[in-house]
Order: C-alpha cells, then sequence, then structure tokens
C-alpha cells in the first residue's frame, strides 16, 4: 500500500467515525427534551406583560426599588383540556442560586388578566422572602433575568397553601400539558 492508498483509507476512516458518532449524538436526547415533546410542553399557550416586553428591562415600580407590586400579566391560548394553571416567577442570576419570588397554583384556566398589584386567585405558595405572595426583583449586583413561567397542568393540585417552589415542581411531574414563559430583566441603579 502506497503513501496516499494509506492516506485515503485513514480520511474514510475518520468520515466513518463522525458519521456514527453524527448519528449517536442525534438518536441520543436528554431526558427533558424527550419528556417535552411527549407532552407538547411549548405550544400555543402565551404570557405577556403590557409592563415589559419579552426580555426587555422590568420598570422599578415593580421592584424592591419601588411599590415592589406585580406588574399586569396577559394569559392567552390556554390548552382547552387544562384544569389548572400554575406561575413561578423566579431569578436563576442570584449568588445564592435560583431565588424564588413568586409561587401560585391552581389559578383558574379562564384566567385571562392578572392585573397590576393583584395575585391571581389560586392557592399561594412560599418564596425565597420565606413568605407567599409576589416579592420584586432586588438583584444584590447586575442584571438579572427574571423568569415568569405559567404552566397548563391537566389536574387541580393537592398541594398546601405554603409549599414551595420544589413542592410544586414535583406536584406538577407529568401533568404539564403545556408551558410558556416571559423573562423580564432588572439592574438597580
Amino acid at each position: 500500500m502506497n503513501f496516499f492508498e494509506a492516506e485515503k483509507m485513514k480520511l474514510t476512516h475518520l468520515l466513518f467515525c463522525i458519521l456514527v458518532f453524527s448519528i449517536i449524538i442525534g438518536c441520543s436526547q436528554p431526558k427533558e427534551q424527550i419528556e417535552n415533546k411527549k407532552t407538547n410542553i411549548m405550544g400555543n399557550m402565551k404570557l405577556t406583560s403590557s409592563a415589559f416586553a419579552n426580555n426587555g428591562a422590568i420598570s422599578s415600580e415593580f421592584t424592591c426599588d419601588g411599590a415592589d407590586i406585580s406588574p399586569a400579566l396577559v394569559i392567552s391560548d390556554v390548552p382547552k383540556n387544562a384544569k389548572s394553571l400554575a406561575l413561578i416567577m423566579d431569578d436563576p442570576d442570584a449568588p445564592i442560586g435560583t431565588f424564588v419570588h413568586w409561587v401560585v397554583w391552581n389559578i383558574p384556566t379562564d384566567t385571562k388578566e392578572i392585573k397590576k398589584g393583584d395575585e391571581p386567585a389560586g392557592v399561594q405558595g412560599t418564596t425565597g422572602f420565606k413568605r407567599s405572595g409576589y416579592g420584586g426583583p432586588c438583584p444584590p449586583s447586575g442584571t438579572h433575568r427574571y423568569f415568569f413561567k405559567l404552566y397548563a397542568l391537566d389536574i387541580l393540585l393537592d398541594l398546601p397553601e405554603g409549599s414551595n417552589k420544589n413542592d410544586l415542581e414535583k406536584s406538577m411531574g407529568s401533568h404539564i400539558i403545556e408551558k410558556t414563559q416571559l423573562i423580564g430583566l432588572y439592574k438597580r441603579k
């Protein structure tokens, strides 16, 4: 075998390995992706706000630097087979790990709007502030992202008032029909 034939064989072997690797990577999906496809988790349901655009700045009115009231939220296209909604607001950029600002579940599926400064009908959970109800952004430094996550569930949850985000996520488990989110940004001056 001459030099060129040996190089051609090495190249063929390399291409074969790349092909096999690509197939393996394409076939192996994280568990979350498989569950998301199974439950159509990101569907048509929407969560918007007149107070800020998705990935836009949150006004200080809705933070610890202002009135610390909840922003208006609009809910649309809830799946017809949903029995309840759940809402979690958290900050994954907090220095101590994800900080929870709002936890509510068993929100009626016909809820179209949560008015500015209001709590939705439903059951309130305990936040990172060790109390129930909305607690606005209050980052110690830098710009933080605040995720308002809305879940459509196929059941009413039997979860006691005051439960935390982890309890809620465990209870929701396989009952999530769809999920949507709205992200707001805040940096203290």
